[in-house]
């Protein structure tokens, strides 16, 4: 018999601020790669994250994942760390990592997929701006 899979998606909102800037380069590197981005006193987004759970469905709940605790693991482990934070300055996941979109993706993922049982597919869909988002993985 196949198998009867489901995604199931959880939207967030948080808001934070951040630098991209390459320690490693000379600042006008850093103007030139990242322009406004490498603003020295930062600059903020309006992140829209959603989350993507895909399993099969339990027979006996009817759920993929209870859509309560995928909130709370979200809250807990994304919004509690990082909304109206300076992920540059306020966070440990980016002391020594450029908060791209990219990374912050990985991050939530990297934290989130432990918390999620093994069978369970997790996917990242980050929205920077209304036009730039970011998967992973992909």
């Amino acid at each position: 018999m196949h198998k009867k899979r489901v995604a199931v998606f959880r939207k967030e909102h948080f808001n934070a601020a951040h630098r991209l800037h390459n320690p490693a380069w000379s600042e006008e590197e850093n103007q030139r790669i990242f322009g406004k981005c490498n603003n020295p006193h930062y600059h903020g987004h309006n992140y829209e994250l959603i989350v993507q759970v895909t399993g099969e469905v339990n027979p006996e709940t009817g759920y993929v994942v209870d859509m309560k605790v995928l909130s709370d693991l979200i809250k807990t482990h994304v919004i509690d760390k990082f909304d109206h934070k300076n992920l540059n300055l306020d966070t440990e996941e980016f002391k020594t990592l450029n908060p791209s979109a990219e990374h912050i993706a990985i991050v939530i993922y990297d934290s989130l997929r432990s918390q999620l049982d093994s069978p369970l597919e997790l996917k990242i869909r980050l929205y920077e701006t209304e036009r730039n988002f970011v998967e992973y993985p992909v």
